[in-house]
Order: structure tokens, then C-alpha cells, then sequence
């Protein structure tokens, strides 16, 4: 057998993982938006995250990004192998109306392909999330990259870094059981 080549830095980012996320688990946690951020539990035991642009381009018709997020969802568990469940985080406010209108369009499209799937799903309220983090309920886009990259995470952005808090949190907590 070959030597391993490559090591994840993020082996040990979760410590005693509860027996009912041990095992052939994928676990998919969503911050989701416009650009879209994302943490998956592999079934390996491995995390792995990053950020998916859905920007409409300028000749798109409107409901081509949400068709877009459906074809990254059918890939994204091509590759990774079946779903178990999905969290997300649930936004009860958003700053603009363009933003709470693409963020519902998502929330639709990720239930409906969920149900179609019959995977569980949850959203996680924002200062949930940010709490089991940072320790403060409304910590800001700078604690939240910090706070993943604490964890021995690289978060591109605060989509990215909010995605890892999500998974975190729902490993951590046996998906809101404690």
C-alpha cells in the first residue's frame, strides 16, 4: 500500500464524535445564499467545506440559480455518497429584500429535494450557531472566521466559516439533542 501523501489538517478538529454520527454518515451543513457556504462530515470521518457561487449570470432567467443549487445537491451527493441529514442556518431577517428572496428560493429548493430524498433536514437559528461558536450570540463575520479557524479550519469567507459552526454544532450537540 502507498505511503499517504497527503494529511488533513482537520482530523482532529472533532474530538469524540457521538457514536450516531460515527460510521457510513454524510452530514451536509448549508449557510445558504447567494454565495453559499458548505461543510460535509464524509462518511470517512473526514471534513471538508468551501463556498458555491449561485449569482445569476446576465442572461439567466430567474429560476436558473435555484436549478443550479438543485444539480450542485445531486452532485455534491454523487461524490460523497448518500446524505443522512442536512442543517442550515434559518434566517429570520435578512438586511435586503433581494437577499430574503434568493434565500427562501433556496430553502425551498434544499426541502423539497431533501423530501424527494426522504433525508432529514434542519434549519439552526443564527444565534444558535453563532453562540456554539464564538460564545456570543451575535459575534460578528470576523469571530466566526476566527472561531473555525481556531478549529484548525481555513475558511475563505464567513459563508464558509458559518457552514463549518453549522456542522460543528450539529455533530457537537447530536444534531440538537443536548
Amino acid at each position: 500500500m502507498a505511503d499517504q501523501t497527503m494529511t488533513n489538517p482537520n482530523q482532529n478538529a472533532v474530538r469524540n464524535v457521538p457514536p450516531a454520527f460515527n460510521g457510513q454518515r454524510t452530514l451536509l451543513a448549508l449557510d445558504l445564499g447567494t454565495t453559499t457556504g458548505w461543510a460535509l462530515h464524509g462518511a470517512d470521518g473526514l471534513i471538508t467545506s468551501g463556498t458555491a457561487s449561485f449569482r445569476n449570470g446576465r442572461f439567466d432567467g430567474g429560476g436558473m440559480r435555484y436549478l443550479r443549487f438543485t444539480n450542485w445537491l445531486g452532485e455534491l451527493e454523487r461524490l460523497s455518497g448518500p446524505i443522512a441529514a442536512i442543517w442550515f442556518e434559518e434566517v429570520r431577517r435578512h438586511a435586503g429584500t433581494d437577499a430574503a428572496h434568493v434565500y427562501g428560493g433556496l430553502m425551498a429548493t434544499l426541502t423539497a429535494w431533501a423530501e424527494l430524498r426522504g433525508v432529514p433536514y434542519e434549519g439552526v437559528p443564527v444565534g444558535t450557531i453563532k453562540k456554539h461558536a464564538t460564545g456570543r450570540g451575535n459575534a460578528n463575520k470576523d469571530a466566526m472566521i476566527a472561531a473555525a479557524r481556531a478549529r484548525g479550519f481555513s475558511p475563505v469567507d464567513d459563508n464558509e466559516a458559518d457552514a463549518i459552526a453549522i456542522l460543528l454544532w450539529a455533530i457537537e450537540t447530536h444534531g440538537g439533542a443536548q
